[in-house]
């Protein structure tokens, strides 16, 4: 398949209902209004495509730079490459539900997020907290140095209430994912999360939302769920 039978196929799995909600979370047109499990069958026909997922992300159209994620190959995609596909990310469920999705699947992920952390920009900063919430969801704990994320969950607490909106959404998202799914620093974590308490983030045009990891991680505790790690990152 080629980018101009893919585009016609995404099109013609839009719906008008999706279109609006997408937008009203940040997407701007173009975009069809694809639902992402509609997408699973077209991702089979082509499977990983890397050249193919260049062109579709290029386009600027939300739904393509979607399922360009869900096709790309990882281990193809350079540090340039991603941040190439930063910059392109525009609201949040691009940078943290496709490109830190994407870069949590290579080895270079936690370099890469360190120094989208450290960049001061929003959506950068998101989606680097988002990529270790994907990793240490998803890999052995071995794989972390445990005092390099305890040292994360310290800046968390330090700096989380004056960060930008979206990276505070991603942090608390951080603190909760430690809690649960990195059984070795579990206690801090949840030391943390009381610390930082209520995180209140500001929507434009909509109620701000206000989110409480602590709450939430008690909430995993009760039903048994300390130590989750889900098989594959991508859908």
């Amino acid at each position: 398949m080629n980018l101009e039978t893919v585009m016609q196929e995404l099109e013609a799995l839009g719906k008008e209902r999706l279109k609006k909600m997408y937008m009203s979370n940040g997407a701007h047109e173009p975009l069809f209004g694809v639902a992402t499990g509609a997408m699973k069958p077209i991702a089979k026909k082509i499977k990983k495509n890397q050249p193919l997922a260049e062109q579709l992300y290029a386009t600027g159209n939300y739904d393509a730079m979607y399922f360009a994620g869900i096709i790309a190959d990882p281990d193809a995609m350079t540090e340039d490459d991603f941040e190439r596909w930063i910059d392109g990310a525009y609201f949040y469920m691009l940078s943290d539900y496709v490109v830190a999705v994407t870069l949590a699947e290579t080895d270079i992920a936690q370099e890469v997020a360190d120094q989208w952390i450290a960049s001061g920009e929003e959506l950068r900063m998101s989606a680097g907290w988002s990529c270790y919430c994907w990793l240490l969801g998803s890999r052995p704990d071995a794989q972390f140095d445990e005092s390099k994320i305890a040292n994360l969950l310290e800046m968390v607490e330090k700096t989380i209430h004056e960060s930008p909106e979206r990276t505070k959404a991603s942090m608390n998202n951080f603190m909760y994912t430690v809690g649960v799914s990195y059984p070795p620093l579990h206690d801090k974590a949840v030391e943390t999360a009381k610390a930082v308490g209520q995180v209140e983030v500001k929507r434009d045009k909509k109620k701000s939302s206000f989110l409480l990891a602590s709450e939430n991680i008690q909430k995993a505790v009760d039903k048994g769920q300390i130590g989750f790690k889900r098989k594959y990152v991508r859908c």
